[in-house]
């Protein structure tokens, strides 16, 4: 026997959210259900959602416990930070200090000298991506010079250049009052 659905809500409700919806995905799964409501078998919601009766009953149960909002899709909450605040603080506080080359054998930090360092204070493993992520999180940015050539010769680069004649010329004056 299907799952039935909440009673506080009719096919005509539905199809006005869908109509109002912003979210594609969410417009879809309650145009489904109001199909249900409508009478329709889950197989026939299945199709007007283009998707299986197993996905039509997850619909269901999402929609009857959290209502139009279960059916918007969410970013799965992920693997939880290895880094804590504590961690946090101490990252920001060793980058705002530099490296020290005498100490970190370093004359600037890169992302690997810090899951180094990381990993020699806290035993954390962390990849270069994910702590690149929490360096960008904490208003870090990888700043570097541009490059210059050992050899390279303002003089000879102002030389190099071409100038253009000025473009601006002073226009004919116009007498008052003449028409052109």
């Amino acid at each position: 026997m299907p799952i039935p659905l909440r009673s506080d809500f009719d096919a005509a409700a539905l199809r006005g959210l869908a109509r109002k919806t912003k979210d594609g995905p969410q417009a879809r799964r309650l145009l489904a259900l109001a199909a249900i409501y409508e009478g329709a078998t889950r197989a026939e919601a299945a199709q007007v959602g283009s998707v299986t009766r197993q996905i039509v009953r997850d619909w269901v149960v999402k929609f009857n416990a959290l209502g139009p909002e279960g059916l918007i899709d969410r970013k799965p909450p992920g693997l939880p930070s290895r880094l804590k605040d504590t961690h946090r603080a101490a990252l920001a506080g060793i980058i705002e200090q530099g490296p020290l080359p005498a100490v970190h054998g370093v004359v600037r930090w890169r992302l690997v000298d810090l899951i180094q360092w990381l990993w020699e204070e806290f035993q954390i493993a962390i990849s270069k991506q994910t702590l690149s992520r929490e360096i960008r999180a904490l208003d870090y940015r990888k700043l570097s010079a541009r490059p210059r050539h050992h050899a390279k010769s303002e003089a000879a680069v102002d030389a190099f250049k071409k100038r253009s004649p000025p473009v601006w010329r002073r226009s004919r004056q116009v007498r008052p009052g003449a028409s052109r």
